[in-house]
This record gives structure tokens, sequence and C-alpha cells, in this order.
């Protein structure tokens, strides 16, 4: 009986994955390239001896703080205003996100006819960014806080809305359902069957979002909104560094003391909950409760006669205003002077992401985290158009200042996250590598990066999602993209030019949600 010879083993290749990365690389450089043109990418004016000059002068002039007695009580009003507008815009945000979380999910079946509508609504507000709003608000309501809480109050509502629906959807739906068998309604079955589940990330997420409503409160001073921004834009356009410096600095105790108010209130949320005749728990509570008396200690700082802005004149003259909005310009040499914004804005937001996305691993790398942490947190303290009217001096106003403004706010961002992501990454695989006789590097690229690559590849995109709405709007201080469009129209009084830029400024963030969202369920 013959016997079968076999078959040689076939040698292993070094890396399977070396052809895929290949083409990724390649496929990334031909996209990346035509950005890099775009945005006008060039290390030559960073270490330009004259532009070197020009920046030194202008940061020396920072210091020292202005720390006069007349100053500090005007910069401690502000900041208090900064964290009223961002309370009450929440507040307002919240109001919204509530109804249209609930119509927008599955939670409301007989009214599934509204979903896609409320679904619609919610685009538009989280699509259109607050600055945007603020500066609509500015124009019709005039200079004041009264346009912060409502431009917050849009924006924000349409992105908490979103995300509630999207943790209410995916709760285990069992317990509400069992509700419902036994006669309760669907606010019973919402109430006691899946806001209990969800409690603890809708608390966490809100409390978040207000970290952020705080950040973009500074932002929206910039176009008149109140508090710190609209005191920062005044100290910088009357070139006063030193009240610039003592602004930056009140505003970056406020952003750590939020973060540290938020990480306790979502460290006190992990507590496991009691039995109780409540859909909440007693923290809970605490937290309505204290909620509830920031707003009104707001409300009363900000002293906002909200009625004035809902009377029958403000009606009128706010459709006075937006009727001069439509019909927007869709004239041939106007769609491809807005078509050469979105592109300018897109090459901005994948330019700034990306090199934040670089500097970030690096900067996540260390051991001996203090220092970095310190330097991460004042990156990402400092406002992205702040950041924008520096890079403007170092680079020359145009897409590359925005590009280098977003990834030095972005890498604040994103090096803190990269940096939690790497820790937890699993340390089995690079601990086998290196007592295989691997150094250090190799362990890492090829035993903690892969484990941690999905959730920084996740971290980045979401990023960009922001980023593309900050890059639309970097305009305003010079950085080219949509923002610059909008910003001339509009002091032009061109309202028809500039709701053809809204448009577009609307169109590129949901391709932006879309694309991230595509990518990572590519990732999945």
């Amino acid at each position: 009986m013959p016997v079968e010879m076999a078959e040689p083993a076939r040698p292993l290749r070094r890396d399977p994955s070396a052809r895929g990365r290949l083409s990724g690389l390649i496929l990334t450089l031909v996209v990346l390239w035509p950005m890099l043109q775009t945005s006008g990418f060039s290390l030559k004016p960073l270490f330009d001896a004259d532009n070197l000059k020009v920046i030194g002068g202008f940061l020396a002039q920072f210091l020292p703080p202005d720390t006069s007695g007349e100053f500090l009580a005007y910069l401690g009003q502000a900041t208090l205003e900064t964290l009223a507008i961002a309370t009450a815009g929440m507040a307002l945000a919240f109001a919204i996100a509530v109804p249209m979380a609930y119509l927008s999910t599955g939670a409301a079946r007989e009214k599934v006819t509204l979903n896609p509508i409320a679904r619609s609504v919610l685009t538009i507000l989280r699509g259109i960014p607050e600055l945007v709003w603020a500066l609509v608000f500015v124009r019709v309501f005039g200079l004041g806080p009264a346009a912060g809480v409502l431009a917050l109050g849009l924006t924000y509502g349409g992105m908490l809305a979103k995300v509630y629906a999207e943790i209410l959807e995916s709760a285990d739906p069992a317990p509400a359902r069992a509700l419902r068998a036994c006669g309760a309604g669907r606010i019973q079955a919402l109430l006691y069957g899946l806001l209990p589940q969800a409690a603890k990330e809708l608390t966490s997420y809100t409390v978040y979002r207000w970290e952020c409503a705080i950040r973009a409160s500074v932002v929206m001073g910039f176009v008149g909104a109140g508090g710190l921004g609209q005191l920062m834009d005044q100290a910088m356009k009357m070139l006063n560094g030193g009240e610039a410096a003592s602004i930056l600095l009140a505003f970056m105790l406020l952003v750590a003391a939020a973060d540290l108010l938020s990480w306790w209130l979502r460290r006190a949320l992990d507590a496991a909950p009691a039995a109780r005749a409540l859909p909440f728990g007693w923290r809970t509570g605490t937290f309505v409760l204290t909620a509830c008396a920031a707003l009104w200690a707001s409300l009363r700082l900000l002293n906002i006669d909200f009625s004035a802005l809902f009377t029958a004149d403000a009606a009128a003259s706010m459709g006075d205003f937006v009727r001069g909005f439509f019909p927007p310009d869709l004239s041939q040499p106007w769609l491809l002077k807005v078509l050469q914004g979105i592109w300018e804005t897109l090459a901005i937001s994948i330019v700034g992401t990306l090199l934040a996305a670089i500097a970030g691993l690096l900067l996540a790398l260390p051991r001996w985290r203090a220092p970095w942490n310190v330097l991460l947190n004042v990156l990402r303290s400092v406002p992205e158009l702040v950041w924008a009217t520096i890079t403007a001096l170092a680079v020359g106003l145009g897409p590359f200042a925005g590009a280098l403004a977003l990834a030095l706010h972005t890498t604040g961002v994103l090096g803190r996250l990269f940096a939690e992501a790497l820790q937890n990454a699993p340390a089995a695989p690079a601990n086998a590598l290196k007592l295989s006789g691997s150094n250090r590097f190799l362990a890492f690229c090829y035993g903690t990066l892969p484990g941690a690559a999905p959730q920084l590849l996740a971290y980045t995109l979401y990023r960009w999602e922001m980023n593309i709405r900050m890059a639309a709007i970097l305009g305003f201080v010079g950085a080219g993209g949509l923002g610059q469009l909008l910003y001339f129209e509009l002091s032009l009084f061109h309202y028809a030019q500039a709701s053809t830029v809204i448009m577009a400024m609307l169109l590129l963030s949901i391709a932006v949600d879309w694309s991230s969202a595509a990518l990572r369920r590519a990732m999945r």
C-alpha cells in the first residue's frame, strides 16, 4: 500500500498583515496629499526668524498677568457669568432633549411617524455650530448672555437628545416589556423599565456635556455672547496681553474645577444602586437638587428677561431676520466659492486631527505622567479661537493657522484619552514579546498598540466629528474655510449668501458624522 508523503510545511510570512497595511498607507497618502496642499501645510514659517520674533514679542506681552483689583473684579464677574451661561444653556438643552429623545426612540411606537422628523430636527440642531447660532441670536437680540444661552440650548439639545435616544435604545427592553404586559403605560415603562438601567450613563454624559458647555460658552463670547470669551476678545483686540493672560489662567482654573467636579460626580454614580421604589436613587436625587440650585443661581446672576425674548415684537424681529436668509443664493459662481470653502474646511479638520493624533500618541507614551498631564491640560484648556489667533501670527492668516490651532487643542484632548487607552490595553502580549527577546519598542508596536488601536481610532474619529464643526468657525479669526465666508457675508448683511454657507456647514457635518460612523462600524 503506497504511503502518502506529507506536503512540506510552507514557510510562514513574517507579517501576514503587511500587504494590507501597505495598501492602507498608500491609500492614506493619496487622500492626505491634496488635503496637505489645500491646508497650506509647511513647517518653514514655524522656524522663520521674523515670525519667531513676532510671536515671541506677542507672547511676551502676556507677562506679567494683570492683577489689579479693578480688573480682577471684572474677571470674577465674567467667570461667574461663563459658568452661569453654561449651566442655563444646559438646562435649556435638557428641556429640549428629553421630549425629543422620547420621540426619537422606540419608546413612542404609536408615534413612529414622528421618529424620522424628530431625528431630522436633531440633526439640524447639532449640525449647526453653537457659535453660528450665537452670532444669529446676537444679531436679533443684541449683545449679552441671552444669545449664548439660546445657542447652547439648541446645539446641545440636539446632541443630548441623540445620545439619550441611543442610550435608551441600547438598554435591555425586557423590564419595560414586562411592565407593559402588566398594564403599565409607556411613560411608566420608560421610567421604571429603561431609566434605572440607563440612569448612570445618562447622568455621566450630561455632566460631560456641561464641561463642554463651559468651554463653548467662552468661545461664544468672541461674537458678543458675554462671559470670559467677550472679555478675552476685548483684551486681544486692544493688544492687552496682561489682561489676556489673567483671563486664560482663570479659564484654565475653571476648566480644571469643572473636570474635578465631573470626575467626582461620575465616581459617586459608580456605587451599586440599592432597592428603591423610585426609578432613581438618593445620589441621582441629590444631583438633580444640586443642578436645580445651580440653575436658580445662574438665572439670578444672568438676569435674563426670557419673557422679552418671546414677545410679539421679538417674534416679528426674528421672523424678519430669518426671512432675509431665504431663498439662499444658489448661483453658480457663489456655489463654486462655497465648494472651495467646504474643501478648505475639510482639509483643516483632517490635517488638524491627524497632527493631533500623532502628537497625542507621542505625549501619551511616557510613563511619568505628571508633567505631560499638565501640558495636555494647558493645550486643551485654551480655546481653539485663541490658538488660531496665536498661530496666525506664526504662519499667517489662512487654513494652515486653523489646522495648527485645531491640532494644539485636540492634542490636549486625544493625549489624555490615548494615555488611558494604552494603560487599559492588555499587558500580556507585550510581556510575552519582551520575554522572547524583543525590545520595548517592538513590544509596544506589536503587543500593546494592536490591542489599543480600535479605541485609539474610535477616539480620533469622534474628535474629527467635533473638529469639523470647529473648523467651520475658525474662519471668524481669519483661518479660512466656511467660517471666513460666513463671517464676511454676515458682516456685509448678505444673508442669502450666508444662508448657503450655513446649509453647507450642516451638510458637511452630516456627511462627516455618517463617514465617521461607517468607519467605526468597519473597525468592529
